[in-house]
């Protein structure tokens, strides 16, 4: 188990070493400029395959630096062709060469035939299907009912034009991500932290501009909604992993 571990953090140690590490800036921009006649784009895919195989340290086995150079290749080749070069292409970008390094692993350790067994244990957990179900419902109800809950402000706000000077969406990217961590924190048992973070997030949202105490009022009850339904959505949770149903 160890070893097989061992193996995939080479395998994403290389990855990581060759796109960030490797890879310095004036490479990334030949490559958007010149795409497939870019000599750049080669070089790269050529260290991807490399950075594997000095890794690996298996110096009999080269059917796994091959697969990640070429599939490497397909993948840089498929987002430079992209018509923007923005984060949604990013994470396609990544999830794609992850997802090739997770099948490049399971050829190492010959693990295809695992996985469905995995997969049934991992239904088949209730304190498994707990935490997703619970981050599940963090992620997407809770947003959508406190939006509900929190209209009829929001369009007051819209009205007096005080979000004027608000990033577009931002605050829903806020509350996510807030809504994540405090179920986290909840399920390693740091209540403490919590507090701390409701502090912090008033504090900079504190503001004496005009038509601030209208926003701040709007923050503070989405706040305190978001908090509530995270931390009853959290003891649930561990009531399950504690009891089982």
């Amino acid at each position: 188990m160890e070893a097989n571990l061992i193996v995939l953090l080479q395998l994403i140690l290389a990855h990581i070493l060759t796109d960030f590490v490797f890879q310095p800036t004036a490479m990334v921009m030949h490559k958007r400029r010149y795409k497939i006649g870019s000599w750049a784009l080669y070089v790269h895919v050529f260290i991807a395959g490399l950075t594997t195989y000095l890794l690996l340290q298996d110096w009999t086995e080269w059917m796994i630096p091959v697969f990640i150079t070429t599939t490497h290749f397909g993948i840089d080749l498929w987002k430079l062709y992209m018509p923007k070069d923005n984060l949604r292409y990013f994470l396609i970008d990544q999830c794609l060469h992850g997802l090739m390094i997770l099948l490049a692993w399971l050829l190492i350790i010959d693990g295809f035939g695992a996985i469905l067994p995995n997969v049934h244990l991992l239904l088949s957990s209730h304190g498994a299907l707990a935490i997703i179900v619970g981050y599940l419902i963090v992620i997407f109800p809770v947003g959508f009912l406190i939006g509900k809950a929190t209209e009829r402000w929001q369009i007051q706000l819209d009205n007096d034009e005080v979000q004027a000077t608000s990033l577009r969406q931002a605050g829903r990217y806020i509350g996510v991500f807030e809504r994540i961590l405090i179920l986290t924190l909840m399920l390693i048992n740091q209540f403490a932290a919590i507090g701390f973070l409701i502090g912090a997030k008033s504090i900079l949202r504190f503001t004496e501009t005009k038509g601030a105490r209208k926003q701040t009022e709007y923050v503070l009850i989405g706040t305190l909604m978001s908090f509530s339904i995270c931390i009853l959505v959290g003891l649930c949770v561990q009531w399950v992993l504690t009891h089982g149903i």
